[in-house]
């Protein structure tokens, strides 16, 4: 069983609601008011069958047509209050609805600024966009329609219950015996539908991960000509899917005639036991009428009640998937004494905040991504001077993009200090430092929009003339002057309508633009083409001129030029010194060209 699962089947629990109270207290006012304006929906409800009782006593048995007037003007005064009333309770609870879900989205969109690069390594994207999409709206709607039908429901069987036994006690009492039972009947009915529902639901889930699966791997699915394999896991989970919705439907199909028997079973005791006190002269025609229409009615308000019940089970789920994201731990915080200077990441504090020179000191760094995982780094060393090109090479997984994510905090070390400009980096605010680093990553993101607002996106008051400065550092002029909007042309969904190599640049150009201190350059030229892969350079040379610089890359021509080349293995470093010294030496390094040549 899958947590999700776990959190679906858990029973109904005031503690797990409690934990979105916060965000219902600003609407305290819009609920109470919707709830009111409910009740008397409900009250309006329960009065058509006395009014109608009223209506056939004074008016068709006696034929007569005195005061009808005044009646049915009465009665369209109670309809149009009545129109007023839902059009009012409609208007506050989409108010509501749209309230709380903008409320959790926000809160949970906050949070996933400030939570580390470590949650994101480990959580799926999809189970994020949940979170923060189908959760939260799930909430909201719950809260808004869910406790309006529950109030419908509720009030509309008290009103009823009592307007029965005060009309006619023996007849009402029939009702009020039965109407247990049919709540318990219905309830079991919408458990089952519920839990043959999220079967549904999750069966479908595995087909559609599997649909796209197929889709996204076709070619690989070829070239090892597994595609029997395919369509036996794909056929499986189809009939997995028959045999769950099947399930589904026959239930829902058999709930309708069950209550429905229920129902024609108290009509007919109305009508047995009404008929002949009709008869005997003991009840009112206009009130045996009244009795049948609340025997009949009052069947939806308990169903309503019971699908509040399961909704409210079922969404207890969404509440905790929430709820575990508002409260996951941030790994990587500022003290309060650094929020107190610097500011946090939202209300920075620029005015204290120093200019960074970009020395880096590495000071007996040890690190694991786990407690309980391998120690990647043991008692590392390493100073790194301002404006130093350091290139790291080694096998994958010897630890260079550890090295990378820890000088630019994305990650702190288990033990040891890493000191910026002298100074444990812990002692400054991570947006001061992150302002200060540019990172090229070797698949470039650029998001939705044009290259000028990619390229401004770490500096929205750039002017055109920084815009231009930075394209032509960085070498990007040139895919700006080859696109027939230039700086206003749409780059597509993560940059699809751009090459790699184009895609680089475009980023190099936001780096730039950002004048960071520090450089880390993953793998930058590694999928591009040999002409963009000169122009790469040639920004290279010029971007990184001055600036302390991080390249992690395999190609020699990214390598050579840099002022300190150090080989990593095992979280070690193996072998340091400049490219013709390291050739000289004749070890790893030397190696390791050889098998990328």
């Amino acid at each position: 069983m899958t947590y999700d699962d776990e959190i679906y089947n858990k029973p109904l629990s005031m503690g797990v609601w409690r934990a979105i109270w916060p965000f219902l207290t600003p609407y305290r006012a819009g609920v109470a008011r919707a709830m009111a304006f409910m009740t008397i929906c409900s009250l309006i409800d329960v009065s058509i069958p006395l009014y109608q009782k009223y209506f056939i006593d004074t008016f068709i048995l006696p034929s007569k047509t005195d005061g009808l007037f005044v009646l049915v003007m009465l009665g369209a005064g109670v309809m149009a209050l009545n129109f007023f009333c839902v059009m009012a309770l409609a208007r506050t609870a989409i108010s509501v609805e749209m309230g709380i879900s903008r409320d959790l989205k926000k809160a949970c969109f906050d949070r996933l600024q400030l939570l580390s690069i470590s949650y994101y390594n480990k959580t799926p994207v999809g189970y994020i966009i949940s979170r923060v999409l189908s959760d939260t709206d799930k909430i909201g709607l719950i809260i808004a329609w869910g406790l309006l039908d529950m109030m419908w429901g509720l009030s509309y069987v008290i009103f009823a219950l009592i307007s029965m036994l005060a009309l006619e006690f023996r007849l009402g009492i029939w009702l009020v015996v039965m109407a247990p039972f049919m709540t318990l009947a219905t309830m079991w009915f919408q458990g089952k539908i519920l839990s043959r529902n999220r079967r549904v639901r999750h069966t479908n889930s595995m087909i559609t991960a599997s649909f796209n699966e197929g889709i996204l791997g076709a070619r690989t699915s070829k070239t090892l000509v597994i595609e029997d394999i395919n369509i036996r896991e794909f056929s499986g989970l189809s009939a997995s899917m028959y045999r769950e919705s099947v399930g589904a439907a026959f239930w829902s199909a058999l709930y309708t005639p069950v209550i429905m028997t229920f129902g024609a079973f108290a009509v007919s005791v109305m009508l047995v036991k009404g008929g002949r006190d009709v008869s005997a002269g003991r009840i009112a025609i206009g009130a045996m009428s009244a009795m049948i229409t609340y025997a009949v009615a009052i069947f939806e308000p308990i169903r309503h009640l019971s699908h509040f019940f399961s909704d409210a089970t079922s969404t207890q789920a969404n509440i905790e998937r929430v709820d575990a994201l508002l409260k996951q731990e941030i790994e990587i915080q500022d003290s309060p004494e650094v929020v107190r200077v610097y500011g946090d990441s939202f209300n920075p504090k620029r005015e204290n905040w120093e200019r960074l020179s970009g020395d880096v000191r590495f000071d007996d760094i040890s690190f694991r991504y786990s407690k309980d995982g391998q120690e990647v780094l043991s008692h590392f060393n390493l100073d790194i001077r301002a404006g130093t090109r350091v290139a790291l090479v080694g096998e994958t997984g010897a630890g260079k993009s550890t090295i990378v994510n820890l000088a630019t905090r994305f990650f702190e070390p288990t033990s040891g200090r890493i000191l910026i400009d002298g100074r444990d980096y812990r002692e400054r605010s991570q947006l001061w430092l992150h302002s200060n680093i540019g990172y090229v990553l070797q698949t470039p993101h650029l998001f939705s929009g044009s290259v000028r607002e990619n390229i401004c996106y770490g500096r929205p008051d750039a002017t055109e003339e920084d815009i231009m400065r930075a394209l032509r550092v960085s070498c990007a002029d040139n895919v700006v002057d080859r696109l027939q909007g230039g700086l206003d042309s749409d780059v597509g969904e993560g940059g699809d309508r751009l090459s790699v190599g184009e895609k680089q640049l475009i980023s190099f150009a936001r780096a730039v633009l950002t004048d960071p201190r520090i450089f880390v350059l993953d793998e930058a030229t590694s999928s591009v083409d040999t002409e963009t892969e000169m122009l790469i350079q040639r920004a290279i040379a010029q971007v990184l001129r001055g600036r302390t610089s991080f390249l992690i890359a395999h190609r020699l021509s990214t390598i050579r030029e840099a002022d300190l080349i150090l080989v990593i293995s095992g979280g070690k470093i193996v072998e340091r010194g400049t490219h013709e010294e390291l050739l000289r030496l004749g070890g790893r390094y030397r190696d390791t060209l050889k098998k990328n040549a």
